[in-house]
């Protein structure tokens, strides 16, 4: 499974921004997420400008029409109540692939991944954090159900449980293919500047 494999509809269609979706930020400006990115489509955004729940920061230069209205596109929103982030991140494949910057731990090699029990299940090995780690098929196919020793691998890192933070820091890694320029002023704000 490649990375592309996890974005959304909207960055994995070579006309994207013709679906003018909208970034959402929080209250605080920065996006809900960075991989995937936090992204409504624009009926969505409108709906929500609509019931006051978002104030519209940017917009397309394009319009949508009602027999009485006629509304630009929002291209960038951000919500008028903080989304408190949560503490403890999801224990998902998708989650556990950022984790693991979408390479093996084994090999470092990229695609065609799946995961793997450090610790088999066969011998005692829980599906947790701080067990489970992604793995090509090559060296899935290895290991089986062999401890490391057993069968000569190491892993590149030690597995564990991360925080939502460190999770964001690793998405921005993976931008998007398709950014419209109103969003990059959100999505990097906060990364540390070059001297």
């Amino acid at each position: 499974m490649t990375q592309a494999d996890f974005r959304t509809d909207f960055v994995r269609e070579p006309a994207a921004l013709k679906q003018y979706p909208a970034l959402v930020l929080n209250a605080d400006y920065r996006p809900l997420s960075y991989y995937p990115l936090s992204l409504w489509p624009w009926q969505d955004a409108i709906k929500a400008a609509w019931l006051d729940r978002v104030d519209i920061v940017s917009e397309y230069d394009e319009y949508v029409h009602s027999p009485t209205t006629r509304i630009r596109i929002p291209s960038v929103v951000v919500l008028k109540d903080f989304v408190k982030p949560r503490k403890q991140v999801a224990f998902t494949r998708f989650n556990l692939f950022l984790r693991d910057s979408f390479c093996c731990q084994y090999c470092g090699a990229k695609g065609d991944l799946t995961f793997d029990h450090v610790v088999p299940r066969a011998a005692g090995g829980v599906t947790s954090w701080e067990n489970v780690v992604a793995a090509c098929s090559p060296c899935n196919l290895r290991k089986g159900s062999k401890s490391l020793k057993q069968c000569g691998m190491s892993l590149r890192k030690p597995p564990r449980q991360p925080v939502t933070e460190q999770l964001h820091n690793v998405g921005r890694k993976f931008p998007p293919n398709h950014l419209h320029e109103s969003w990059v002023d959100f999505l990097y704000w906060d990364a540390e500047l070059e001297a």
